[in-house]
């Protein structure tokens, strides 16, 4: 009995079968965000009193968060390479950086709404305030999904075990930042 697992040795679609099926994670995830976001912009353009209620988000706060994710997706694609160079341990330390930035975004993220329901703005203040609690929620969901697995394939990798699964988590936490890349214009900047 071989000693790799079975995701690292055998292929399907000319791929690792690891590697297909976070593909297969990020295609339902798309269709999920996809769908909320596409209704959250169909809602927008039939309601013109959204802009004032998006006027409420803070702005700084989303650039700030997002500046956040780009550094910690900077450091996983850092961790990549140095796993693909057999360094466990530099790919380890890389890892724990990504999960650091993963959560300063959900500290900062809960100041940010204790501060907004505080204010009143609630998710049933409006279907602004729905939408944007709901889709946040969901990111930030992701985010804490991901800075779990990141934590045990960064204590895997210390040990120069399961190298391969740092290009997994690293695929999960571009796509956990890409979808920021939409949220944040659609739910901070677009006024």
């Amino acid at each position: 009995m071989s000693a790799t697992p079975i995701a690292t040795t055998r292929s399907a679609a000319g791929m690792p079968t690891g590697r297909l099926a976070v593909w297969w994670v990020v295609a339902s995830e798309i269709v999920i965000f996809g769908g909320l976001l596409g209704s959250y912009i169909m809602h927008r353009l039939a309601h013109d009193a959204w802009s004032v209620q998006a006027a409420h988000t803070n702005t700084w706060i989303g650039a700030f968060n997002t500046l956040v994710l780009l550094t910690s997706s900077l450091c996983a694609v850092l961790g990549h390479q140095a796993a693909e160079h057999g360094n466990g341990a530099k790919a380890a330390r890389y890892l724990l950086y990504t999960a650091l930035g993963g959560l300063t975004f959900l500290i900062v993220k809960a100041f940010e709404w204790t501060h907004e329901i505080h204010a009143g703005f609630t998710i049933t203040s409006s279907t602004f305030w729905s939408f944007y609690y709901t889709a946040a929620g969901l990111h930030a969901l992701h985010v804490l999904g991901g800075v779990v697995i990141l934590l045990i394939v960064a204590a895997e990798a210390r040990k120069n075990v399961a190298l391969h699964r740092v290009e997994l988590i690293g695929i999960y936490w571009h796509f956990v930042d890409i979808v920021w890349i939409f949220l944040f214009p659609l739910l901070y900047i677009a006024k």
